[in-house]
Order: structure tokens, then sequence, then C-alpha cells
């Protein structure tokens, strides 16, 4: 208070430079420096400094608790960021481990197609060779079936000159018996 009072005296200096008697009413100076100096009086005595004072540190407190807020938000912003940049690449490596097994699949599947085709032309073959081999020893069947009837027939012709009907009838006696002897 007495610092105030002496700050308000110096900052009347200035109204001491006036013409004329300074304490009067008809001088200016001195009623302005009066009215000051009632309205410092009235807002000391009103206690103003005490509730700006009051205001200022409620304000403060308002500020500091909004900072507190904000840092608790950064925070809370800052982890929750970190919680999904480390989900990201947790999902990243998943995709990651999901292409490469694909590749796998893919080429396990390549391979296994590549040996199910050779094991299907191996098959084939084996058919293949199978019915030329069937085809071979049925067209060996018959010719040998056929040189064998060129043969019987050609047999016949020279028999059938060559024998006459003397040896016809003993060969077919012969032939008759023999069957008996084999059915008894």
């Amino acid at each position: 208070m007495k610092k105030l009072s002496f700050l308000l005296i110096l900052a009347a200096q200035p109204a001491l430079a006036a013409s004329g008697p300074f304490f009067s009413l008809r001088n200016t100076d001195f009623v302005v420096t009066i009215a000051f100096l009632i309205f410092v009086a009235v807002v000391l005595k009103a206690k103003v400094p005490g509730m700006l004072g009051k205001l200022l540190d409620k304000r403060a407190a308002g500020i500091k608790a909004d900072l507190e807020d904000a840092r608790e938000l950064r925070e809370e912003a800052q982890s929750i960021l970190a919680t999904y940049e480390r989900k990201a690449r947790e999902v990243q490596a998943q995709a990651d481990e999901i292409v490469v097994a694909a590749k796998r699949d893919a080429q396990a599947a390549a391979e296994q197609a590549k040996a199910d085709l050779r094991n299907s032309i191996a098959r084939r073959l084996k058919a293949a060779e199978d019915q030329i081999a069937s085809a071979e020893a049925s067209a060996l069947k018959e010719v040998k079936d056929r040189a064998v009837l060129v043969a019987i027939a050609a047999a016949g012709e020279v028999m059938a000159k060559q024998i006459s009907a003397k040896d016809k009838a003993g060969m077919i006696d012969a032939a008759i018996a023999d069957v008996e002897t084999r059915m008894h």
C-alpha cells in the first residue's frame, strides 16, 4: 500500500509544473490529482486488486487444468497411436506371412500338378504300349492262324492229290479208332 502511494505521488509530479498555486480547486491539475487519488482509494477500499488477483489466480488455475487435460489427451493420443502402429505392423506381418504361404502353396500345387501330369502321361504311354503289344499279339495270332489255315488247306490239297480213296478210308477208320480209345 505504501508503495502504491509512493508511485502515485511520483506520477503526480508533472502536476507541480503547472502555473499558479497547485493547491487550489481552480487548478485542474490539482483537481485531477485529487480525483485520481479518490479513485485509487475507492479501488483499494473495494479490494479490487485482491479480486483481480483472485480472478487471475482462478484463470491461471483454469489454464493449468486445461494444460493438464491437454497433456493427458496428448499422452492418450500417443498411446493410441502407438497401439495402432503396433497393430498395423502386426497386420502387415500377417499379410506378409499369408502372401508367403500362398506363394508356397501355389508352388506346391504347381509341383503336384506337374507330378500328376507326368504320372498321367506315363499311364497313357503304358496304356498305349499295352494296346500296341496287344495289337501286335493279336496280329501275330491272326497271322499264325491264317498260316495254319493256309497250311492245312495246302496240306489238304496235297493230300487230296496224293492219297487214294482206299488210303482215305483207312485214315478215317484209324481216326475213329483213336477217338474210341481216347473216349474210353
